[in-house]
């Protein structure tokens, strides 16, 4: 057993967790369904409650000076809390991963080998404000098969007890072991521990901020699956259809600008011949544009743009705009200072866009496509945990099949070496 003697804080949980884990990995698909279910419905039953803690926090939070977008994110009503529980319900009509053959042959020895995905174990998760993603985790983490270990924000701690409490009590009637779920303190200290407890947990998944991201990559001793910044990309082709790069741009940018999925800098070829209608356009909408010095001849309301700009993450209704000399400039700018999330061409180049899609080095590659749609539920995949921009065991979308491993399964009639 894992000695916890050196993490007061997370210690218990994490033997909750990892002892539920065991269990968790051979629980049947339909075990898990009939939990998740009773989860959904015992969220709505008990609305009142999870709104009482919710409104305590939120009325901290607002005597604290946080932001009004902010506050939006933590607030729940009884319309999110019904959200967060079909949620829950739609992983029910989701496969299980657990058990699928990923691959399999029969060897020339005459051995049968099968790569089966199996639950990774205890998953720790590390994430800001929004109390939608304690459900979603916990959800996403069971219908894989593993123990979640959850460490939301101090804002929302009180709301996250409250919700976790609801979880457990379903979930274990609904014969799941205790400890498939744990909350941890919300405290610096707790983050620490949790990143720390290599051999306890099995994976560690940060999910919102740059900083938090960069603390978690930083510090873990524990694997981790980063989720990562979204310095999104958008470049306009010379052949692009005015009309098509306008709907495109303006979505990307504009639909919800507080997401990583957003646009962050728009990349012009210098032969698009309606650049000032597209910035136009932009501006019109209520966008701060941010240019090198030809952006800024095409529309007088263009700022200069500075390094800084080219690398922002604004979130805000702030995007960056350059005009470049042909499809390569562009993509060397992506590769410079893109983060690696999504990036967008708009172009009715058949060239165009297959050397732009080979060139870009990200998670997802969007044609003729708002980066909007880089998300686990638009995918068809469900809910997911984040989009992840690593390179390894999983990128993009964080879904059911990203939360399992593989155990090769090699079966003979007595074979010997």
């Amino acid at each position: 057993m894992f000695d916890v003697t050196g993490l007061p804080l997370i210690g218990a949980a994490a033997l909750r967790a990892r002892s539920a884990a065991r269990v968790l990995r051979t629980v049947p698909t339909g075990v898990k369904d009939a939990a998740l279910a009773d989860m959904a419905t015992a969220l709505v039953d008990r609305a009142d409650e999870i709104l009482a803690a919710n409104a305590a926090d939120v009325a901290a939070a607002r005597e604290g000076g946080t932001p009004e977008a902010i506050l939006d994110r933590l607030s729940l009503d009884a319309g999110r809390i019904a959200g967060v529980a079909d949620a829950l319900r739609q992983l029910i009509a989701l496969p299980d991963p657990v058990g699928d053959v990923v691959r399999g042959s029969r060897l020339a020895n005459g051995l049968e080998l099968r790569q089966v995905r199996v639950p990774l174990g205890v998953v720790g998760i590390v994430y800001e404000a929004r109390p939608n993603v304690t459900v979603d985790a916990a959800g996403l983490c069971l219908k894989s098969g593993n123990a979640a270990l959850l460490r939301g924000s101090a804002s929302a701690f009180g709301t996250n007890t409250a919700l976790v409490a609801v979880l457990t009590e379903a979930g274990e009637k609904a014969g799941l072991p205790a400890g498939f779920v744990e909350l941890l303190p919300a405290d610096r200290a707790s983050v620490g521990e949790l990143l720390s407890a290599r051999g306890a947990v099995d994976v560690v998944i940060p999910r919102g901020g740059a900083s938090l991201i960069q603390r978690v990559v930083r510090e873990s001793r524990v694997p981790v699956i980063e989720t990562g910044e979204g310095n999104c990309h958008v470049y306009v082709d010379a052949s692009a259809d005015p009309a098509v790069a306008e709907d495109v741009v303006l979505n990307s940018k504009t639909h919800r600008v507080s997401v990583c999925n957003s646009a962050e800098t728009l990349l012009v070829h210098r032969d698009y011949p309606h650049l000032p209608r597209l910035l136009a356009a932009l501006a019109g909408s209520g966008v701060t544009l941010h240019g090198d010095d030809a952006a800024r001849g095409a529309n007088e309301a263009v700022v200069p743009a500075t390094d800084e700009d080219w690398a922002a993450e604004y979130l805000s209704m702030d995007l960056a705009v350059r005009v470049v000399d042909d499809l390569p400039q562009a993509l060397d700018h992506i590769q410079r200072w893109s983060t690696g999330h999504t990036e967008a061409i708009v172009s009715d180049s058949a060239d165009a866009i297959a050397t732009f899609t080979a060139g870009v080095d990200a998670a997802a590659v969007l044609v003729n496509a708002s980066t909007r749609f880089t998300d686990g539920g638009e995918f068809g995949f469900g809910a997911e945990i984040g989009i992840s921009t690593q390179k390894l065991h999983a990128r993009g979308p964080l879904g059911l099949p990203e939360l399992t491993s593989t155990t090769y399964v090699v079966t003979g009639r007595g074979h010997v070496r």
